[in-house]
Formats: C-alpha cells, structure tokens, sequence
C-alpha cells in the first residue's frame, strides 16, 4: 500500500457520510463497507478521468478484482464525514491496481488504507492486454 507521502499524483477525493446501516451494535463503520467505499471512490476516479466503468465494459474491459486489502487504523463512526482517496499505484500487462485511504472530515485522521488488484479480461473472462486507450485516461 501507498503511504501518505508516495500516494499516486492522479488522485480522487469521495465524500461520503457513514449511514446508520453501514455500522455495527456499536456505531462503527462495519468492517466490510470499507470495501464498498473502496468501489465507489474507484468508480468516481474512472469516471472523472473521462469513462464510467459500465463504458469500458461495453467495450469490452472488464476488470474484476482478484485481490483486496484494508489496513483498519481509526474507527470511522455514524454519520462521520469521510473522505476516501483513491488512485492507481502500478500497471501490469493485464491488470491494474488500485490504492486508498479514508480520512475524516478535515483529514487529520487517517481510519483506513487500502488496496485492490484487477485484472483485466474479455467478456468470457479471458485475461487481456490493458488496452492503450484505458491506459491513457489515467496519463
């Protein structure tokens, strides 16, 4: 995982407030949702680069994720505003991942860091080359 100081340059910022759902008996953000908040700050970071995901799976890109990590550090609470980063720290031939932090409202304090690893396959699942063209909307 990326440390604050080495985070990838091209970077997003999802804001988000913990719901009462998203928690556990004791207020706290439930350890899977992490995951969740991951999902969505990389589907924001692919959409401000310029494609949604559900484009470039129309073209044909799918990228599953086959390896995913969180590093739990500061509980996050109901109805905390957190900011989740997210960007891409390395490029493989055929996969690509992903790294995170959360963050509270004024990022001072760090409750999360996190990663993901997606390969990149065809429709029937297949491994693929990243295509060129997924490659330059995040240069």
């Amino acid at each position: 995982m990326a440390s604050p100081k080495d985070f990838p340059e091209q970077d997003t910022w999802y804001t988000h407030y913990v719901s009462y759902g998203e928690t556990d008996a004791m207020a706290v953000l439930y350890h899977a949702e992490y995951l969740h908040l991951f999902e969505r700050s990389r589907s924001q970071f692919i959409r401000e680069s310029g494609l949604s995901y559900r484009e470039a799976e129309e073209r044909g890109i799918m990228l599953p994720v086959r390896d995913a990590s969180c590093r739990y550090r500061t509980p996050a609470r109901y109805d905390e505003r957190i900011h989740v980063r997210c960007g891409i720290s390395k490029w493989g031939r055929a996969s690509v991942n992903f790294v995170y932090e959360i963050w509270n409202d004024d990022k001072t304090v760090l409750h999360a860091t996190g990663a993901t690893s997606h390969a990149c396959v065809n429709p029937d699942g297949k491994p693929i080359p990243i295509p060129g063209w997924l490659r330059d909307l995040f240069q």
